[in-house]
């Protein structure tokens, strides 16, 4: 049997060409926050590299640039949006007013823990609450830093009347009202920013979660502890729609197989990991605490946190209140 040489040639080129496809090697450019070789930085966004690298057979190369390095906190996700990283994280409270229904999530008494925040956003995103916030990229997972306390230099706060005149750094402007309410100035700034303010008294003090407490070195300049529940700061990694598009499918499915609940209960596990961590060297330090018990309840600290929850639903609307009676009923499936 004789073979067409036309057909043959083109089988033969159609051939090299898938495996020159198979062959070709796409680069990710991942852009992140957290200080480079810190434990965010190994144990969550070098290890997913890895793991992408392993299960892409080579054919995807992950870049990460911690630190701010390749874009500031505060522009992640406008740069992923735009294509200038691949894929980027950061927190949504930097972006003041973009991400209303997801920090629902940050509401005082929402959730006790990394884990049981992470598993409720990310429930709500997976649920189709959140998706809106996101159409112009394309989410991979999301999570929570833990409840945020409040820490100072000099000057216990054992009631919100303890914070009058202090200046603070808010970690969101829904915490930056509150310490406004209290009289307080409040001050906003990207948690790698916080260090070099508290050292030259720029700041006062400021409300952050015990993960950033160590990550960001903080233990070192505050020396009292107020364990009242604020917040729980929410936090995305996010690709870029173009590049995720531009993925032949097979490397799609290696990105979505590297995405949704299981990486953010892995976040969350090397969060709340941190979480006791930073306790610990505050305890070591021999610093002050004030515990706040069943804040929602306390007599001082319940009233203004419920009026802090209240104050953003009415702002928000209806759908925020949608979003927050769906986030409460989910802590018992997420439990902290």
């Amino acid at each position: 049997m004789r073979l067409n040489p036309i057909v043959t040639g083109l089988a033969v080129a159609s051939a090299l060409t898938t495996q020159a496809a198979l062959a070709e090697t796409t680069t990710l450019r991942v852009a992140h926050v957290w200080p480079g070789g810190s434990m965010i930085d190994k144990e969550l966004f070098q290890a997913w590299a890895t793991s992408v690298e392993e299960a892409s057979q080579g054919r995807l190369e992950v870049e990460v640039y911690p630190g701010q390095t390749l874009t500031k906190s505060d522009k992640t996700y406008e740069s992923i949006a735009n294509g200038i990283a691949d894929i980027g994280a950061s927190a949504q409270g930097y972006t003041a007013g973009r991400f209303p229904l997801t920090q629902v999530i940050e509401l005082p008494g929402v959730s006790a823990s990394s884990r049981q925040g992470s598993c409720i956003l990310q429930s709500l995103y997976d649920a189709g609450h959140l998706n809106a916030e996101y159409a112009d990229t394309h989410p991979l997972f999301m999570f929570t830093t833990g409840p945020g306390y409040l820490h100072t230099k000099t000057q216990p706060i054992e009631t919100p009347e303890d914070l009058d005149g202090l200046r603070l750094r808010r970690p969101t402007p829904l915490v930056g009202d509150m310490f406004e309410r209290l009289g307080a100035q409040a001050v906003g700034m990207p948690a790698p920013d916080v260090f070099t303010a508290m050292q030259r008294g720029v700041v006062d003090g400021l409300s952050f979660n015990w993960e950033g407490m160590k990550t960001f070195r903080l233990n070192e300049l505050a020396n009292h502890h107020t364990e009242v529940p604020l917040y729980d700061l929410s936090l995305f990694a996010t690709m870029s729609q173009r590049t995720y598009d531009a993925l032949p499918d097979d490397l799609q499915q290696v990105i979505d197989d590297h995405s949704g609940l299981e990486w953010s209960l892995r976040a969350a596990e090397v969060y709340d990991e941190l979480i006791r961590q930073g306790r610990q060297e505050a305890e070591a330090a021999g610093d002050d605490f004030v515990v706040i018990d069943n804040a929602l309840e306390h007599p001082d600290w319940g009233p203004v946190l419920q009026e802090t929850t209240d104050r953003y639903l009415e702002e928000i609307g209806d759908e925020a209140s949608t979003v927050y009676d769906e986030a409460m009923s989910l802590q018992d499936k997420c439990s902290a």
